[in-house]
């Protein structure tokens, strides 16, 4: 089965997995950002601690430890 290319994908920040939008099992809003879920655990694991999930942005000319 060919996969279509005009579906918008996300990546569920918990397992990785791509999660279309249209279809997403969960959704989680944190942050003025709704993130999309292939299941109930991944959201639930997210929600429990989303800074574990959320990928920090690194400014420019800053070191990371």
């Amino acid at each position: 089965m060919k996969r279509q290319t005009n579906e918008r994908t996300r990546t569920d920040p918990v397992c990785g997995m791509k999660v279309s939008y249209t279809a997403a099992v969960e959704e989680y809003l944190y942050q003025g950002t709704l993130y999309y879920f292939c299941s109930s655990a991944c959201r639930e694991a997210f929600e429990f601690n989303p800074v574990q999930y959320v990928r920090r942005h690194r400014q420019h000319g800053m070191k990371t430890r």
